[in-house]
């Protein structure tokens, strides 16, 4: 039974090991591996960028668990020890392999009933254990590789087979009854093919500096021995006086299982800054284009060029021709803080709104007894309006646009009281109709409630919304077919006279 269990883990090693080489992909280099890059570098020591060697040392509490004598008898928990001692080897920065040895000893009871003079039973194992144990990363499997942010917690997730030797001795109330083949029960288990195990467990580590990880780890093995609790060998046994020593019969089961919990320290080793543990990949691009083995070949970021050298690739620039030092955005537009018209390059007034023939700025209004409710008057009015903002999906004025409708109340302000206006609200073609139709109200009756806050007449201004039927650019319907600036620009609330 063993030893097929032992073949059922080997198998899948051995395919795996079957499927790596087939990804070998150079007669040239044999050791390097390609996923069709034609930047391909001898991989050895010198190549290396990670530390992936470490010595791992810990230890804590090991329990008799799923056994016929257990460590947890009475409510009470019987306390035994461990200690380890591993090499680790990472293959990758989400799998590693490592090769233990762990020593300790278990303590456990039972109570056997067929025999009321033994009374509780009482059992020890010492063990030594040889295994082979894979890593698996969780925390680095289950990442984004495209996130940067530094991590410094990792799940961990083991598995592996190993060999045990063991030293077992089981005695009881009964002991001072001499008896032929009764107690002390004693098994001496030698380190060897009958002896092979298999473990699983989790462990969560914290990375304390580049030298020193931390680690908490809970692990399961399963012997497959029913003598390892020291219930003795077989079922039952049976003395000369017909005194029956079952305690082998007291789980149903065939093998003894046990539990450790640990606290341990993994010492990395190498000259390197990072472990490979630790690694995000991506921050490979850098390195394996331009510092791997004095490479050559430069990574070739933009394929059409930046032909205005605005740090936007030609592929995916909205505007070509970026005037040199404009500052854009991430399509490459030069960027207009106050959407006045003016790019900030040339804008004198970067956050106040102003026409292109004052340089950007805002033009002072005129004294108030010149003012009448002209063309002029509105386009004034309207410079004010640009830009207004809200909250996203609402009709809640964000306080960046108090001091253009404060400017607009002054202007209207010094208007014939008798003059009417309609302040409109108006969409982008997104989203319903009725939707649209009812927030482009809602903002047109904010910006009415605003100014006549600030002293305007009520009468002077009606609030009418427009939804999606009044779009500055009407080409953008649907929206996808334009800039999202112009999307904007249909976004609006606008004056207008009676």
């Amino acid at each position: 039974m063993k030893l097929g269990l032992l073949l059922m883990a080997i198998l899948p090693i051995a395919t795996y090991a079957q499927d790596s080489i087939a990804v070998i992909s150079s007669d040239q280099y044999p050791n390097t591996f390609s996923s069709g890059s034609a930047n391909i570098h001898k991989f050895d020591n010198k190549a290396r960028r990670f530390n992936d060697w470490a010595v791992s040392v810990g230890g804590g509490g090991a329990f008799m668990t799923n056994a016929d004598l257990t460590s947890f008898y009475d409510r009470k928990i019987n306390w035994g020890y461990n200690a380890y001692i591993s090499l680790d080897k990472q293959i990758s920065h989400t799998f590693g392999l490592n090769l233990q040895y762990q020593m300790g000893k278990t303590n456990q009871q039972a109570h056997l009933d067929t025999n009321p003079l033994a009374g509780v039973g009482v059992a020890y194992t010492k063990y030594h254990q040889i295994s082979l144990l894979g890593d698996i990363n969780f925390s680095n499997l289950l990442r984004r590789v495209d996130n940067h942010s530094p991590f410094r917690w990792a799940l961990h997730g083991y598995a592996g087979i190993g060999f045990q030797g063991y030293k077992t001795l089981l005695t009881d109330d009964d002991l001072l009854r001499f008896a032929p083949n009764r107690l002390p029960v004693m098994i001496d288990q030698k380190l060897g093919i009958a002896s092979f195990f298999y473990q699983g467990g989790v462990g969560l580590k914290y990375n304390v500096s580049k030298l020193i990880d931390v680690e908490a780890r809970v692990m399961y093995i399963i012997s497959g021995d029913e003598e390892f609790d020291g219930g003795g060998e077989g079922r039952a046994l049976e003395n000369s006086l017909g005194d029956r020593i079952n305690y082998n019969l007291i789980n149903d089961s065939y093998t003894d299982n046990m539990m450790t919990v640990n606290l341990g320290l993994s010492f990395k080793l190498g000259k390197h800054m990072t472990h490979l543990a630790w690694h995000d990949p991506l921050q490979e691009v850098y390195y394996r284009t331009n510092i791997l083995d004095n490479a050559t070949t430069e990574l070739v970021v933009c394929e059409k060029g930046d032909n205005d050298n605005d740090g936007v690739c030609d592929d995916w620039d909205r505007q070509l021709d970026t005037p040199a030092g404009a500052r854009v955005d991430g399509s490459g537009v030069a960027l207009d803080m106050d959407l006045d018209g003016t790019i900030d390059l040339y804008d004198k007034c970067v956050t106040d709104p102003g026409p292109p023939d004052n340089n950007g700025c805002p033009i002072a209004p005129e004294p108030s007894h010149l003012l009448d409710p002209s063309n002029e008057v509105v386009e004034n009015i309207n410079k004010d309006f640009e830009g207004i903002e809200f909250e996203l999906n609402s009709d809640k004025i964000r306080p960046q646009s108090f001091d253009k409708l404060n400017h607009a109340a002054d202007i209207i302000k010094g208007l014939n009281s008798s003059d009417q206006f309609l302040v409109i609200g108006a969409t982008d073609t997104r989203g319903s109709a009725a939707l649209n139709q009812t927030l482009s109200q809602k903002r047109a009756n904010a910006v009415v409630k605003y100014l006549t806050g600030k002293g305007v007449s009520s009468g002077m201004l009606t609030a009418e919304g427009r939804g999606k039927t009044d779009l500055k650019y009407p080409e953008c319907d649907p929206a996808t077919k334009c800039p999202e600036w112009k999307n904007e620009a249909n976004r609006r609330v606008y004056f207008k006279s009676k």
